[in-house]
């Protein structure tokens, strides 16, 4: 948690960004708060994954960046984020497969099954073209997540973010990163089956909303048009 905090103060040092760092804190009791604190960072309290992400919100900043800290990415590396975003892209993916993998970093059922199954799809309903949907560490404009209007509570956000991206026509850009085994010392709270499946089924609801969107924006510009 303290490295994660320090290295991105260090890297908006050598960058010549003003920011700050806010860490969503869903009641940890190992001290994590402390040391967040202790390094520098703002400690907001949420309750679960996507509400952690959405607790980020607080931030004031024109450009946000969200991720894991448990030190599975390099905080210290954000300045590929920064450049694609002053250069118009409204969301900014890291690409793990663009980047690098370390050994142990990530299952290989999420490497080779759920996680091109499921870019696949989205990729497939709401023409995205990313190539790492699931990604944890991603960046977007401010404005732009306003007006997505994010709800999903688990870590089915990950993908509502992409989709409602797609279907507001933001302009989404990748850039390669590099996913270290994490720093944890408890199991993860993904749970493979079950936030698959959480996925899964959002992709499915955003898909018949697509369509019946798309069904009424054609009959209204033909509507408009006679």
């Amino acid at each position: 948690m303290g490295a994660c905090v320090s290295k991105t103060l260090q890297a908006f040092r050598q960058l010549g960004l003003v920011g700050e760092v806010i860490v969503a804190d869903n009641g940890s009791i190992d001290g994590s708060q402390a040391i967040a604190s202790g390094a520098g960072a703002r400690v907001v309290c949420v309750t679960r994954y996507g509400a952690a992400i959405q607790g980020g919100g607080v931030a004031c900043g024109r450009y946000i960046l969200v991720g894991d800290a448990d030190d599975s990415y390099d905080f210290s590396r954000v300045d590929g984020f920064v450049t694609r975003l002053r250069a118009g892209d409204e969301l900014v993916m890291g690409n793990r497969f663009q980047g690098d993998i370390r050994s142990g970093a990530m299952p290989w059922h999420h490497r080779y099954v759920g996680n091109p199954l499921l870019t696949g799809l989205l990729n497939l309903f709401f023409h995205a073209d990313v190539g790492d949907a699931h990604c944890g560490l991603r960046a977007f404009r401010r404005d732009a997540y306003d007006r997505l209007a994010l709800v999903a509570p688990g870590m089915e956000f990950a993908s509502e973010m992409v989709v409602k991206a797609a279907l507001h026509g933001l302009r989404i850009g990748e850039v390669p990163a590099v996913l270290h085994s994490d720093g944890r010392d408890r199991p993860p709270h993904l749970r493979s089956f079950r936030d698959g499946w959480r996925h899964l089924r959002l992709l499915l609801l955003f898909a018949r909303f697509g369509c019946f969107w798309s069904r009424l924006r054609s009959s209204c510009l033909v509507a408009w048009a006679s």
